[in-house]
């Protein structure tokens, strides 16, 4: 069954495989800090990220109502790029393609976390 992304039911899936994944527990072991994902007019999801789990997702219908340590933007169409495989998150945020709002210092430095976190995303089947 494929799941409308963004939807609450699109983020329970995310939630459900970043908590089943060992690679993420691993890479993102030492983690700690919440992330709001905003699709620039189609809501928010955050995440509360700790230690390797995810404590925590909800999906938001207007993003601006939820604060995160890190607010990390984009269109829908980098997104869906994201999601594909096509294009790398943090890459996108060094090229500037997607905005972050938070220290990219720390983002840098745990690379295969955050690689790792959009992995678990591409095993949701989605729709658009």
């Amino acid at each position: 069954m494929a799941y409308k992304f963004p939807s609450a039911e699109w983020t329970e899936q995310l939630h459900e495989q970043v908590n089943s994944s060992d690679s993420y527990a691993s890479a993102a072991k030492t983690w700690e800090g919440d992330v709001l994902l905003v699709i620039e007019g189609g809501g928010g999801i955050y995440l509360d990220l700790w230690h390797g789990e995810c404590r925590s997702a909800e999906f938001f219908e207007d993003p601006d109502s939820k604060d995160a340590e890190f607010t990390i933007s984009a269109s829908m169409e980098k997104w869906q790029r994201v999601l594909a495989g096509k294009l790398d998150p943090v890459q996108g945020i060094v090229t500037r393609q997607i905005k972050l709002d938070g220290n990219l210092v720390k983002i840098m430095k745990n690379v295969k976390s955050a690689q790792e976190l959009v992995r678990c995303a591409t095993l949701v089947d989605t729709e658009y």
